[in-house]
């Protein structure tokens, strides 16, 4: 076989304005007006892997400066060797955050450049117990009309997604009106999750989880508290709806931060590909979740996470997020769309089988340059 190293990495970041409102989303806790990819390439016996996270620009000088240099000339065919060193060389310049975020797209691209050096799909070079992701729609900004907000919902529902999400807690006071909408436009065979993305104390949030539970059938209620409060998100679980699940951990970056929410704070358990190490890191923690019985859910980044997320054998299902949907859709030839509520990855194309649209995504770019 011919030399398998790793000749380098090429950086790119797009920032791609979002189209909320007069150009605004927002949700519990945060307001935004754009979403930024940032792509890594990775060469290796004349082929090219990519990965990408989400994040702020900085994250692509980070990689260049940091793990560029660490993983040039290591073994093409060891992209978990190659995130174990990286993680190493950051212990001082900031692992979790930013840090993990990098590499997680680091190891991505490694993994897609070995998937194409075996010309097998990503999905297939896992240890995979799938060979599909169910997805849940996901978006429903608190800044949306109720007319857009029903209809986003209801659109989902009616392409055979039986399962939909929309962001609530930025003024409760809105929300009943708001449920009420998407609950009629989806109807009631349909299940309707809720994510208040930490916006709520522990007693508003354990108030809202009956409310939710009982006037609306909500199933899910995600990060009702923050992430990181343990203690209340184990009050919700304990005492809230016995049918009302308490979901956490889209912003887990090592696995210190998975293994607090496995110790009886979660119904099910969130990962990140983009932030949590990549595809190496997602195989950790689906191992972390199998060993506490507990279900992983895949947060964001559908045309990554389908494949990475069947190598996880608790595997629940994917967050089909608005945002990233668009920005995949610009960026990629290749993404998949759900057929049956469920991302099927194509068995036909090696890799992530994504193509880069460099020309689509030129008018984007804020880092980087073409080759």
């Amino acid at each position: 076989m011919a030399d398998m190293s790793i000749e380098g990495l090429r950086v790119h970041a797009f920032t791609v304005p979002t189209d909320g409102p007069d150009g605004i989303e927002e949700d519990g806790t945060l307001r935004w007006d754009s979403t930024t990819m940032v792509l890594v390439e990775a060469d290796a016996g004349g082929r090219t892997g990519i990965g990408y996270t989400y994040g702020d620009v900085s994250l692509a000088r980070f990689a260049e400066s940091k793990l560029a240099p660490v993983v040039r000339d290591r073994d093409a065919l060891a992209p978990a060797a190659a995130q174990h060193a990286m993680f190493a060389a950051i212990r001082n310049a900031g692992r979790p955050g930013p840090g993990a975020m990098a590499v997680s797209a680091v190891d991505a691209a490694l993994w897609d450049l070995k998937a194409r050096l075996l010309g097998l799909p990503l999905y297939r070079v896992l240890p995979a117990f799938h060979d599909e992701v169910p997805v849940y729609g996901s978006g429903g900004f608190t800044n949306y009309p109720l007319d857009r907000l029903a209809r986003q919902l209801g659109d989902w529902v009616e392409r055979g997604i039986p399962r939909v999400k929309l962001k609530t807690s930025r003024d409760p006071g809105r929300d009943p009106e708001r449920l009420t909408a998407v609950r009629a436009a989806i109807g009631p065979g349909a299940e309707l999750y809720a994510d208040a993305n930490g916006a709520l104390t522990r007693k508003d949030a354990l108030y809202w989880a009956h409310r939710l539970a009982g006037e609306w059938d909500v199933r899910w209620f995600e990060e009702p508290v923050g992430g990181d409060d343990l203690a209340g998100l184990r009050l919700l679980r304990d005492r809230g709806p016995g049918r009302l699940e308490i979901a956490a951990g889209e912003y887990g970056h090592v696995s210190g931060d998975f293994t607090g929410l496995l110790d009886g704070a979660v119904d099910c358990l969130q990962a990140d590909v983009t932030r949590c190490g990549g595809v190496t890191g997602v195989l950790q923690v689906a191992g972390l979740a199998a060993a506490h019985r507990v279900d992983l859910s895949a947060h964001c980044a559908p045309a990554l996470s389908a494949h990475a997320f069947c190598g996880a054998e608790r595997l629940r299902h994917l967050e089909y997020f608005h945002d990233h949907v668009r920005v995949e859709d610009i960026v990629f030839d290749g993404t998949l769309s759900p057929a049956g509520g469920a991302l099927r990855p194509a068995p036909d194309r090696p890799g992530l089988g994504l193509d880069v649209k460099w020309a689509d995504a030129e008018p984007y770019r804020v880092h980087g340059a073409r080759r």
